[in-house]
């Protein structure tokens, strides 16, 4: 596949420490880890030149908070106010000319990275959500009625994103609702038994033939980091064992990049309590970059 990606000119980070759409605390220091990581070394190595970062939205933290711990959707009204004030900056960030790269905090982040890029674009955006979960839950669903677990679900109820151009990459802890969900839906999923079978180059060129009909600068890269297995990427949220290996995590974002049809990147789940040498926010720069071009020669 000939690249026909073009280095943005113009990025804009977006940090979110977002950690109230889950139980487990510590993934609200995510986007300072990465930025730790010399995230803007590694885009001005590739020739972006004009690097735009809005430092961290303002997050309540849960102890402040203890009567919004709803049980069948928690913290959601506070979660969703931080999320309207992603999505403006986002909305901004695009109408600048810019490539949002959006720093979590907790997979819940989605909801206001998803409606910005669809105020700006006013069209659905095709999305690629690698992930160990399926995130995908309602509140009728949830086992635990965290919101981390429902940002696709509530992006598909506000027709942020469509059924047809999204797809879900890496599953391999699905709750009995997402299953059927998934199903009735008729999301595409590759689950990690699907990624072994047939490999994660033929899972990439489903995925870039179905969320890539929007043309370039179309498709959204939702990248929750227990998608990779935690030998290589400890210090996450909700790891899970049986993951992407390094190599097939960096194959799908070079052919992403390869493809040009990348517009928008999130990476989620970065939590460096539980890192070794901040291994995993290392690894989400890798990453980032490849997404944005850079190749092995």
């Amino acid at each position: 596949m000939v690249s026909e990606f073009k280095v943005p000119k113009r990025v804009d980070v977006i940090g979110v420490p977002m950690d109230l759409g889950a139980d487990r605390r510590g993934v609200d220091m995510g986007p300072s880890a990465i930025r730790y990581a010399r995230l803007r070394e590694g885009l001005e190595a590739i020739g972006i030149a004009h690097i735009v970062d809005h430092g961290n939205l303002t997050v309540p933290v849960p102890e402040s908070n203890a009567a919004q711990a709803v049980k069948n959707a928690k913290y959601l009204p506070i979660i969703l106010s931080v999320c309207d004030e992603l999505s403006r900056l986002v909305e901004e960030a695009i109408g600048h000319g810019g490539f949002p790269i959006v720093l979590g905090g907790d997979h819940s982040i989605a909801i206001g990275t998803l409606a910005g890029i669809f105020r700006a674009r006013k069209t659905q955006p095709g999305l690629i959500w690698v992930d160990a979960h399926g995130d995908i839950n309602t509140p009728l669903t949830s086992p635990s009625g965290n919101v981390h677990g429902m940002p696709v679900s509530i992006a598909l109820e506000e027709h942020h994103i469509c059924v047809d151009r999204t797809v879900l990459v890496g599953l391999r802890d699905v709750d009995a609702g997402e299953r059927k969900r998934i199903r009735d839906l008729g999301v595409r999923a590759f689950s990690m038994s699907e990624v072994d079978r047939i490999g994660m180059e033929r899972v990439m060129e489903e995925s870039l033939a179905i969320v890539g009909t929007g043309g370039p600068g179309s498709v959204h890269v939702s990248f929750d980091m227990d998608g990779i297995d935690p030998r290589e990427a400890p210090g996450v949220g909700t790891s899970v064992p049986g993951g992407l290996t390094y190599r097939e995590a960096h194959l799908a974002m070079e052919m992403v990049a390869a493809a040009g049809l990348i517009g928008s990147v999130e990476i989620t789940e970065t939590n460096p309590i539980l890192d070794d040498r901040n291994r995993t926010a290392i690894l989400a720069v890798e990453l980032i970059l490849s997404a944005l071009g850079k190749t092995i020669l």
